[in-house]
């Protein structure tokens, strides 16, 4: 099918957002097509959480649409956007394990608790989700905080692919993670995701990640969407909001509070 008449894998149009007087997102359109990884970038507090939030169907837009494949997220049936979920992946920020579990009870929690998987077939395919993030069998009876942050991430990532999903939603996956350790994970993000041709979206403030993981990037400022472009672009965008945020100026249109003593 011809780029421009394809229909996006997730098409996002004048989606709205607050909580209480708190105006988070004010209009958001946004497109990801499949097999495409694009990487949401913006200050903290911007709202690229909440906006994932909204894809993945955990909060409800106040206006908008969120399209899946042409169908609206949020005009179907509880079923059906459950359903639609169903194919997705998410890897939270700051990973979000479940210290209380093992490793693979983590990576398989999905399959175990929403789908019934029998305890032995979900640990079998933990394991090999674990082996796809290059972590050895062994590591699936540890608990994770037996494990290095960069490790616990893999573990989080390895969830999030689980259960095959079409789309995965990966909020900041190498946050605090040392320079080498997010070099790697993100090489090992973006083999696997083009290894299964799987439509990502990253939520990062990080240009390694970017530079080994996505195809475009989009700049979310205001709650709207101020630029959107190839990746290789992003350090030389001709728009002064990405160039500030992307090079951390401290001068230019982002107005930026400095508390001194």
């Amino acid at each position: 099918m011809p780029a421009e008449t394809a229909i996006p894998k997730i098409r996002v149009r004048g989606l709205k957002k607050s909580f209480g007087s708190n105006k988070v997102l004010d209009g958001v359109d946004l497109d990801i097509m499949a097999g495409e990884a694009l990487a949401l970038v913006g200050r903290s507090g911007s709202g690229k959480s909440v906006l994932a939030k909204c894809i993945l169907g955990l909060v409800a837009p106040d206006e908008g649409t969120i399209e899946v494949d042409g169908a609206d997220l949020w005009k179907m049936s509880t079923r059906e956007r459950e359903k639609t979920i169903g194919r997705f992946g998410a890897l939270f920020q700051a990973g979000a394990l479940f210290d209380s579990l093992l490793v693979w009870q983590n990576v398989a929690f999905q399959l175990t608790s929403a789908r019934g998987w029998k305890a032995d077939d979900a640990k079998k395919l933990a394991i090999d989700r674990l082996s796809d993030v290059g972590m050895d069998a062994a590591v699936a009876d540890l608990f994770p905080a037996e494990l290095s942050g960069g490790m616990q991430k893999r573990v989080a990532f390895a969830r999030a692919l689980a259960a095959n999903p079409e789309i995965v939603v990966l909020d900041d996956p190498t946050a605090g993670l040392d320079p080498i350790v997010t070099a790697a994970i993100s090489k090992l993000i973006d083999r696997v995701i083009r290894d299964s041709h799987t439509t990502a979206l990253i939520i990062t403030q990080d240009l390694t990640v970017i530079k080994h993981i996505a195809n475009r990037v989009a700049m979310l400022y205001d709650g709207k969407i101020i630029w959107n472009g190839p990746a290789q672009q992003v350090t030389n965008s001709g728009n002064g909001f990405v160039d500030q945020f992307i090079h951390g100026r401290r001068t230019g249109p982002i107005a930026i509070d400095v508390v001194t003593a």
